[in-house]
């Protein structure tokens, strides 16, 4: 694990939308890679959680958020995906997030979303080799997330072929994302469903009679 003076350095350079070099991207995957390949497709979450939606490379909405909910590791964040394309801050953003959960392993949560995938995003980087250092550290994002055992949060949607959540603890993730296949409440002792990938322009939005919410975090989209 890189040193915390350096990380907090990184932390403190990103925090003022200062891209690292490739160097440091390299380093910087590589260390956050040991510890998401230690966690689950179905990645524990205690309470108190603060759970995101898309980010999509909108770099200074997520320091809103971080000003309006608190920064690490003050807060708990759940992100569930999509920190890249179609913002400006593509690199920056998903930077600054994945030297957060390096540094508060414990406090951050980043699952993987359709973006982030070699065949969606692979013009955003300006540097071929930061591409593939992000591109390879997204192969070992957790699928899903679930909060107290009761809130299941995922990025876009089940496929009819799960149905419980040791089938999605069974699938092995550590690849690109599938253009088809996995990648259910009552069965599972479930309160809720929370997921992101849709635009609301309000931000969030239930349906399912209220068993599913959508939470969308990239305003003015």
């Amino acid at each position: 694990m890189p040193e915390t003076g350096d990380i907090d350095r990184q932390i403190e350079q990103l925090m003022e939308c200062k891209a690292l070099s490739e160097a440091e991207v390299k380093t910087l995957c590589e260390h956050a890679r040991a510890i998401l390949v230690e966690e689950w497709n179905v990645q524990p979450v205690k309470c108190p959680v603060t759970v995101c939606g898309d980010i999509h490379g909108q770099f200074y909405d997520l320091l809103e958020l971080f000003r309006i909910d608190g920064s690490s590791p003050d807060t708990n964040y759940l992100f569930m995906g999509d920190y890249v394309d179609r913002g400006y801050y593509s690199v920056e953003t998903v930077s600054l997030l994945v030297a957060l959960k390096v540094r508060y392993r414990d406090r951050l949560t980043i699952l993987k979303g359709n973006h982030e995938s070699r065949q969606i995003t692979q013009v955003k980087y300006g540097n071929a080799n930061v591409w593939k250092h992000f591109t390879d550290l997204f192969d070992y994002l957790p699928l899903t997330a679930l909060i107290e055992s009761q809130v299941f949060c995922l990025h876009g949607g089940l496929s009819p072929s799960l149905d419980t959540l040791d089938n999605i603890r069974s699938l092995d993730r550590i690849q690109e994302v599938p253009h088809e296949g996995p990648m259910f409440n009552h069965t599972n002792g479930l309160t809720l469903i929370s997921r992101a990938h849709q635009l609301f322009i309000e931000g969030f939005n239930w349906c399912q009679e209220k068993n599913v919410v959508t939470v969308f975090s990239a305003p003015n989209y």
